[in-house]
């Protein structure tokens, strides 16, 4: 798995050959291999101090954990008195450490912070104090904080107000694999999967590391979908309320807000939410709004000409909408299916429904590799979404070379073949948008299928490219 974190391998080889000390902020979804990354990659580089918080323990509990992570490090422990606040274990802590002699790298790694830091815990505290007096003047030291409850991290952590304000030195946020990652990945542990199949699994799992770990070499998609998700010893079985539950507090509202945009592939605006929900208002919305996106479960999906304005959210995250399309009814029944349950579910509508929606997800996931295939690297885009009374586009990059890609994405699990009444569809969308826009810019419609397109003449009257699969897997992701 290390070896495929490239840009992250990067940034961390930077900041152990770096000449001061560091303090690194890790955050992103759990299941994602943040814990792996860190550990693999530092472990041997230096004295090694790793502790992990427990979810909802005490703040005893947690101590004990301090110290047996302690005594792993330092290899003593009789002789220690059990600290009382973390203001006496990190003061352990720091005196142990300035006894190391010698210009090795120290790394200390506290994982899943969030849960170290729990209200009137004191750990925040005694962590600022413990940084900015001693640790942030040992040019020894790489302290790492780790968490997956993202929006905790950025407010509490890279956007704090009190003494860790502009402290954090470099950041990692660790995102899902790519396809071609993903590709990468499945290749180091012996599993080869042409594209087409690949794409299946991604549509279902994501590119979530620890769900990848659960498929066996030889099998085909549809029984790697059947084995995980639909036997009795399935590990996401039971895996979508764990998942949310050691995320967030209060997690079943988060769940209720899932559950809703799962049933709207086109998203929904924040009103929609709202009387959805048949909430009386809209309060502590916003904050659960952050936390699912910055977790990667939602997206929220810029309005078109309007740069500060989001038209709504989507629900992006693969498995979650999986789930909730396939999982979740079947819930407590799986003696009652079928060993191919799976692949008897593919012909059906209710089938072609969820991989349109799952399809474009992974098309809005790898906006990065479209822009590259489309030859715009070097051209400053934006992309938003589009509705009108009458028509609506899912994906507009707007180009600063005065051009517009209006982008329609299809899954079929052979060629698509665009027929007159889709192609006028298309064409129509095209003159709607210009005039609601009254935009000059060069309009084009770009269709993105999964396994290519026949170039009939309804093609050719109204696609002016075309990208296929083989174009979200080429380009890897660029950028910070």
């Amino acid at each position: 798995m290390i070896r495929t974190r490239r840009k992250e391998i990067q940034k961390l080889t930077k900041i152990i050959e770096s000449d001061r000390a560091e303090l690194l902020a890790v955050y992103g979804r759990r299941r994602i291999g943040k814990t792996h990354l860190i550990h693999q990659f530092f472990s041997d580089k230096g004295m090694y101090f790793e502790m992990t918080g427990i979810k909802g323990a005490t703040l005893n509990v947690q101590l004990s954990n301090f110290i047996e992570a302690f005594s792993d490090c330092f290899g003593e422990i009789s002789s220690i008195t059990s600290p009382k606040s973390w203001f006496e274990a990190f003061t352990l802590l720091r005196k142990k450490i300035a006894e190391v002699k010698g210009e090795e790298r120290i790394i200390l790694f506290f994982d899943e912070l969030p849960w170290l830091a729990r209200r009137k815990s004191g750990f925040l505290e005694a962590f600022e104090h413990f940084w900015n007096r001693y640790m942030s003047r040992d040019k020894r030291i790489i302290l790492v904080i780790c968490g997956s409850a993202a929006a905790w991290m950025i407010k509490k952590v890279l956007n704090a107000r009190g003494g860790l304000h502009g402290r954090v030195t470099q950041t990692i946020r660790l995102l899902p694999f790519t396809l071609h990652e993903t590709e990468e990945f499945l290749k180091s542990r012996h599993v080869v999967l042409n594209h087409k199949q690949l794409v299946e699994v991604y549509m279902a799992f994501g590119g979530v590391a620890q769900y990848l770990l659960q498929i066996e070499r030889g099998k085909s998609s549809g029984q790697i979908i059947q084995d995980v998700c639909f036997s009795q010893s399935g590990y996401l079985m039971h895996e979508f309320h764990r998942l949310y539950a050691s995320l967030f507090d209060n997690y079943e509202s988060h769940i209720a807000v899932i559950r809703l945009l799962a049933k709207h592939s086109k998203g929904l605006t924040r009103e929609e939410i709202i009387r959805g929900l048949k909430w009386s208002s809209g309060g502590g919305l916003s904050k659960i709004f952050t936390e699912l996106e910055e977790s990667g479960f939602i997206l929220g999906v810029p309005s078109f000409g309007k740069k500060k304005t989001l038209w709504g959210y989507r629900l992006i995250d693969p498995f979650s909408l999986f789930y909730i399309r396939w999982m979740d009814e079947i819930d407590g029944k799986l003696g009652d299916l079928e060993s191919d349950y799976w692949n008897k579910q593919q012909g059906k509508q209710s089938f072609a429904s969820w991989a349109g929606y799952a399809f474009e997800n992974v098309c809005m996931m790898h906006i990065n590799q479209i822009k590259r295939a489309l030859g715009l690297g070097a051209v400053t885009t934006r992309q938003s979404q589009w509705r009108s009374n009458e028509t609506q586009v899912d994906l507009v990059i707007d180009r600063d070379d005065n051009c517009i890609n209006l982008c329609e994405m299809k899954f079929y699990r052979g060629d698509y073949t665009m027929t007159k009444e889709e192609a006028d569809k298309l064409e129509k969308r095209k003159w709607v948008f210009a005039e609601n826009m009254k935009t000059k810019k060069a309009l084009f419609t770009t269709l993105i299928t999964s396994y290519g397109a026949k170039q009939n003449s309804e093609y050719l009257r109204v696609v002016d490219q075309h990208l296929s699969l083989e174009s979200l897997f080429r380009y890897e992701f660029v950028g910070a």
